[in-house]
């Protein structure tokens, strides 16, 4: 490992703390003294994706990072979620336990997590991958994002926490208090009209 300041290439390690997907080193140069960082992750080889035309190549973390960055470009996303983007398709990617995978299945887990993280990286990435020839594919594209969108956050078939006989009576419940408090209103307000007439009166 080279020295970034010096360019000696032996250094010590002097501390090693776990990261997600590798390991995280603070080394000490043997040379200079001076002391920096390295990053080492595990490379899983022998995995090759297949395109769309039937070439074949070797998955690229590299490649893939670039790509995900490329549309993330200028957008408000959180420090290190594109990396961690990244880690977690390549996760589901060797998951897979194949030594060949079709790019469509590594674009599709790319889309659907930047779905959830950023809407106009989202249409970025789609609109290269998936190749859109017109204006009318992105705006099916924005027309599924919308429905997507617009879809309640609890599921339907949720059960309620209460039966519909203990809504409907805890319903009924509460327009009757009101209904009280209503009139508990009007009386003290009744009374205290009066009250004044008559003091006025004297």
């Amino acid at each position: 490992m080279k020295c970034p300041y010096c360019g000696f290439e032996d250094s010590k390690v002097t501390d090693s703390r776990a990261m997600e997907g590798g390991i995280r080193r603070r080394r000490e140069c043997l040379s200079c003294g001076q002391r920096f960082t390295t990053a080492e992750r595990v490379e899983l080889a022998g995995l090759v994706v297949v395109k769309k035309d039937g070439r074949r190549e070797e998955f690229s973390r590299d490649k893939l990072l670039l790509g995900v960055r490329k549309a993330c470009e200028k957008r408000p996303i959180p420090q290190g979620a594109v990396e961690a983007l990244v880690d977690d398709v390549e996760t589901q990617v060797h998951a897979q336990g194949k030594a060949e995978v079709p790019t469509t299945f590594v674009g599709e887990l790319v889309i659907d997590r930047l779905r959830d993280l950023d809407e106009v990286a989202y249409i970025r990435f789609a609109s290269v991958y998936r190749a859109f020839r017109d204006v009318d594919d992105l705006k099916e594209e924005l027309a599924v994002l919308e429905r997507n969108r617009s879809q309640p956050a609890v599921a339907t078939a949720q059960l309620p926490l209460l039966p519909a006989e203990a809504l409907e009576g805890l319903s009924t419940r509460l327009q009757r208090r009101r209904a009280r408090r209503s009139q508990a209103r009007a009386s003290k307000a009744t009374a205290a009209s009066g009250d004044g007439r008559g003091r006025r009166t004297r």
